[in-house]
């Protein structure tokens, strides 16, 4: 077990979508590079998604970033429901810095069984701090 977003967790993660392989992504999502700034109450994280993955650092072919918080990536990691991330966008908990036709392209996408199956894997290994 890792701690959501510590260096373990994203090295685990990193080797789980190694390990992965192939994750058969539908193209809103192969295509999807953004950066996430997370508040956290102790410290500001950097991360990136890309390759259907999620990435510590920021990524310099992003166009988006994603303000948030720790909860919200929490959630939307662990259950990928684009409903919850609309809501949470709509109530103002998620902010977005620069192009937002990425967001809007990924709302009807829906994340392949390769995909669900590796994300299921990195829940079953992480913990909250």
């Amino acid at each position: 077990m890792a701690v959501f977003l510590t260096d373990e967790w994203f090295e685990q993660v990193e080797q789980m979508g190694r390990e992965a392989g192939e994750l058969n992504l539908p193209p809103a999502l192969a295509n999807m590079v953004v950066n996430l700034k997370v508040t956290d109450t102790e410290q500001n994280i950097e991360a990136s998604f890309a390759d259907g993955l999620l990435h510590r650092g920021l990524n310099d072919a992003a166009t988006t970033t994603l303000l948030l918080d720790r909860n919200i990536l929490q959630s939307i990691i662990t259950n990928f429901d684009t409903n919850e991330i609309m809501g949470a966008f709509m109530a103002g908990k998620i902010r977005v810095e620069g192009d937002m036709s990425q967001l809007m392209a990924v709302q009807t996408a829906r994340p392949s069984a390769e995909q669900k199956e590796l994300y299921s894997r990195i829940k079953s290994m992480t913990t909250l701090a």
